[in-house]
């Protein structure tokens, strides 16, 4: 056997490099991988691809100009001269190991093999199946860019690149899954993001050892930070390229997986799950309203449920003209089962208006809110406050602007009501003061999960708070270690 063949190297045979595809890619049994035989100057070429994933049309041309050497005048050695410099308006480029090969027809290139040459030649013909650019629907605005990042991973680093048309932008890409051969796009500023942090995630993206990562960008978030069992998120999803593009110029860094809509931004604290892209469509004062509108339905979400069961249960702790918070009459339901059945009731209509279709969604919430809620409030199941205060505490979640945050603090809420219940003002006290340790203890790749509140950073927390003035906010976190600290040139 031809030593090249042991050692999964090219052969100038073309026999063998067609029995070595043969057997690994089951060609003549798997009916998208395509083959097409050239007879160019009496030298015979083998053309390999993966059908629909490369665009006919660029592989009609390739063809078509193969075919035209038979009437120029080239001679038989020159034929891989004329595939580099002929095609040059592709991109072209030669390869002997026939495992790389592989990896890349597989990833949607063409493959081009030459009798007597011990190379094979690359030709990038990808076109992905995949939707137009959308708005996402979770992170709508009334005003700014409707575009949207998609499942193609190079349609989502050219919506970025629009945006920045820096020379100093990198996208590095990687792949990830034994079997899957994902694609992942590390992109960062060079001049701006920290380098042990690059250096960081890129070791750990190099370590995951799997055989596929179908969930895409969950997979590997669960693999580059060190989240185990805890409910918090620890990176940042957005689907908007405008949100991500911010976050590059922080000094942040993207990660793209491919199949998926969504990016990963790192590193993230608690605080960059509350930002939304329409704070800084409208005006620094807008912007700065409705912020705070969403700190505290956020704050609504967590305490409200816990801090009301503990008025019911200490009346005393109300101030006398707050003394008509709390039930006349507690039904024949203890509250704090109400509360808790009336909550996971809500998450019933939640992931059913998911898996419902679209045009029977809206029906579906009117049977929920008219049949079910006022039967129940009329049979002595719930009574009105519990709905009240549980709908407050929803419509809270849903405010917030990080689906995942929303259900990490819907946990937390669940059990500071338990503690409450149990222990009533110090079940409560108990339960906060935890609580708030528990997320001051968490680093996400080394950056303090509560900042700019632990370690405390006032100007850092303003920011926070109000959405300052662009020309005003001439640093960029500190948090992320920056190289070049400053967004705008010192005159």
């Amino acid at each position: 056997m031809d030593k090249n063949k042991e050692n999964n190297y090219v052969s100038a045979k073309l026999y063998e490099n067609d029995l070595y595809l043969k057997n690994r890619l089951g060609i003549g049994v798997s009916y998208d991988i395509d083959f097409r035989q050239l007879l160019i100057k009496n030298n015979r070429l083998h053309l390999y691809y993966l059908n629909g994933m490369c665009d006919s049309k660029i592989i009609q041309d390739i063809i078509i100009a193969l075919l035209a050497l038979n009437s120029n005048r080239v001679g038989k050695e020159d034929i891989s001269k004329v595939i580099e410099n002929q095609l040059a308006h592709f991109q072209v480029e030669s390869k002997d190991n026939l495992d790389e090969i592989v990896d890349q027809l597989l990833s949607g290139l063409l493959v081009i093999f030459i009798e007597g040459e011990d190379n094979a030649y690359i030709i990038d013909t990808r076109d992905y199946p995949g939707r137009n650019p959308e708005e996402p629907d979770t992170e709508r605005v009334i005003r700014g860019a409707r575009d949207g990042f998609t499942e193609n991973i190079v349609e989502n680093t050219t919506l970025l690149r629009r945006r920045i048309r820096d020379e100093r932008l990198r996208n590095e890409m990687l792949q990830v899954g034994e079997r899957s051969k994902t694609d992942i796009c590390i992109s960062y500023i060079k001049d701006i993001a920290d380098e042990r942090l690059i250096k960081l995630i890129k070791e750990k993206i190099s370590e995951i050892d799997i055989d596929g990562i179908p969930m895409a960008d969950k997979t590997v978030e669960e693999f580059i930070v060190a989240q185990k069992w805890n409910a918090f998120p620890l990176v940042r999803y957005t689907e908007r390229p405008d949100t991500s593009a911010k976050h590059l110029l922080e000094g942040r860094i993207l990660l793209f997986v491919d199949t998926s809509p969504s990016i990963i931004i790192t590193p993230t604290t608690y605080f960059d799950h509350l930002d939304h892209a329409e704070e800084y469509r409208q005006s620094p004062a807008v912007g700065s309203f409705i912020r705070l509108v969403r700190l505290l339905a956020v704050f609504a979400s967590l305490y409200l449920l816990p801090l009301w069961m503990l008025f019911v249960l200490e009346p005393t702790l109300l101030p006398e003209k707050l003394s008509f918070i709390g039930p006349k009459d507690v039904g024949n339901v203890p509250i704090i089962y109400q509360i808790i059945m009336a909550d996971i009731g809500v998450e019933f209509l939640r992931m059913a208006a998911v898996h419902t279709p679209t045009p029977l969604a809206t029906a579906m919430g009117l049977i929920a809110a008219i049949l079910i809620g006022e039967i129940a409030v009329d049979v002595g199941l719930f009574t009105p406050e519990v709905i009240l205060y549980v709908a407050v505490s929803t419509i809270g979640s849903y405010v917030t602007p990080s689906y995942e945050l929303s259900v990490a603090n819907k946990l937390l809420k669940l059990l500071l009501l338990i503690l409450t219940a149990l222990f009533s003002k110090i079940g409560f006290v108990i339960g906060v003061v935890i609580s708030i340790l528990y997320l001051a203890n968490i680093k996400a790749l080394n950056t303090p999960y509560l900042y700019p509140l632990i370690p405390f950073n006032a100007k850092a927390l303003i920011n926070v708070i109000l959405r300052m003035p662009t020309p005003y906010s001439k640093i960029r976190p500190e948090i992320v270690h920056p190289r070049n600290k400053y967004n705008q040139p010192n005159k």
